[in-house]
């Protein structure tokens, strides 16, 4: 997979010429609803010819495995498909392997090093006892190259048909699902989430159910909801058995606490709290992660932060998803959601605390659309990337590229005359994500939140990485 940025006056026909590409693969794995209209400026995912696949119409794994010469295994596993006979139209498959002819003048080791695989690797695929004995014009194939292996967490709020028709099509690409939201009460019990259809639909493709618990109540976070819990042991200890209850239930594998604007006072509490969930859910088999606020500093100031003692979150519970999004929020100025520079100031504080294989980065998979000139007390229009492309075609904007955000944005004026500023994600800057999280060596990665389309997000992901399914 390539990305490819749009130029001005190209069309889409040039586009796939350009790259060698199918048109109709590059409209289907990008969901382009009028292939004619492009934006200037818009990332568009190209899939490689012969070594991806975008599923058509009338398409089964059984007819793509027959076209490409694979077993419908092979391609499952590749693709880390749990029911073979579910698959989606738009949904791009990596091949196991592909064909290369060999020219004149190749080896087996250039070729080798060409694709950045081994001679083992081609040798035993092709069956080759001899690897100086390949001639020119032969075809071999060539295994597809090796990625790191990372964890995938998307958090979910719908939990109609549509939500779970979503985890259905999206589940090779998770590892975890996270239920949003149980929220605690005063008296110890949590509230209830008819949320049995989505887990399910994760269930039976092999991604973990995780609940999510909150201090969450009349649409804020509450904090003096969350410091009656953390300064009540008894109230904990009903707390723990109701959410062990629940999750017996459900069918969850794990729990995680995402207390937010926890009075400072409570951090200690806190972190007795998380000692005492972890002492009780290990040993029934259930893991334990927090979600944290998105610190640069141990003593950083703040409700949102100081309460979250990141070296002690580290050391209780088995992994932290690190909530690096929303400095573009819908009451501040219009911003990049998650500007690269300020999520990597976040993670150069975070691993010298946290070791590095229990963080998972936060991802957004939305936008937002403010109004200009912003005024103090106005917020702004949450908005799919999808929706951010269409909304830049249908106004004649380009979409510019922020450089040291590593995020794109554009600016439009409506049909009354009021301006705005959109900010967003594309194929590029989740790119710039993904590299982050193999520079860093983390986790892995944790999306807020699915309901915003975002088709160009999943090939990207594909090409970066294998996502861990647990046994």
């Amino acid at each position: 997979m390539q990305i490819h940025v749009v130029q001005s006056g190209e069309a889409l026909w040039q586009i796939a010429q350009m790259y060698g590409s199918d048109i109709n693969q590059i409209i289907l794995v990008n969901q382009l609803e009028n292939p004619n209209v492009l934006v200037v400026g818009q990332a568009i995912v190209i899939p490689e010819t012969h070594r991806e696949y975008v599923i058509q119409p009338g398409d089964s794994l059984w007819s793509i495995a027959q076209r490409y010469g694979v077993s419908v295994q092979e391609l499952a596993d590749t693709n880390n498909i749990a029911n073979p006979s579910m698959v989606y139209v738009g949904q791009m498959l990596v091949m196991p392997y592909f064909p290369h002819v060999v020219q004149p003048g190749q080896s087996i080791w250039s070729i080798a090093s060409r694709y950045g695989v081994t001679v083992n690797q081609i040798l035993q695929l092709n069956y080759i006892p001899d690897p100086d004995f390949i001639l020119s014009g032969q075809t071999i194939l060539i295994p597809t190259r090796g990625k790191p292996m990372i964890e995938v967490n998307a958090y979910t709020t719908s939990f109609d048909e549509q939500g779970r028709q979503e985890v259905l099509r999206l589940a090779q690409h998770f590892t975890y699902l996270s239920s949003f939201t149980y929220g605690v009460r005063e008296d110890g019990n949590i509230t209830d989430l008819q949320d049995v259809p989505v887990l399910q639909a994760a269930q039976a493709n092999n991604v973990e159910p995780i609940m999510v618990l909150t201090n969450f109540a009349n649409n804020t976070f509450d904090s003096d909801l969350a410091a009656t819990i953390l300064r009540n042991a008894s109230l904990q200890e009903l707390l723990i058995s109701n959410i062990l209850e629940e999750l017996k239930e459900k069918g969850f594998a794990g729990l995680n606490i995402d207390f937010e604007y926890v009075y400072p006072e409570d951090r200690e509490n806190y972190n007795a709290f998380l000692r005492r969930v972890v002492s009780r859910l290990h040993p029934e088999g259930f893991h334990v992660s927090t979600a944290i606020a998105p610190k640069i500093s141990e003593n950083q100031q703040g409700l949102l932060y100081e309460a979250h003692d990141y070296k002690a979150h580290g050391e209780i519970v088995d992994f932290v998803i690190i909530m690096t999004y929303e400095w573009g929020w819908a009451g501040g100025e219009p911003w990049a959601i998650a500007p690269i520079n300020e999520v990597r100031r976040v993670l150069d504080y975070a691993v010298t605390v946290i070791p590095t294989d229990k963080i998972m980065m936060g991802a957004p998979l939305y936008g937002r659309d403010w109004k200009i000139p912003w005024q103090q007390g106005t917020f702004a229009q949450t908005v799919s990337p999808q929706e951010a492309v269409r909304m830049a075609a249908r106004y004649g904007a380009d979409i510019q590229y922020h450089p040291t955000y590593q995020s794109p944005y554009f600016r439009y004026t409506d049909e009354t005359g009021q301006g705005h500023e959109v900010w967003f994600e594309d194929a590029r800057s989740m790119q710039a994500k993904y590299d982050t999280v193999k520079e860093y060596g983390l986790r892995g990665v944790s999306y807020w939140v699915l309901g915003n389309p975002f088709p160009q997000n999943w090939p990207v992901l594909q090409t970066n990485f294998m996502i861990r399914k647990r046994p």
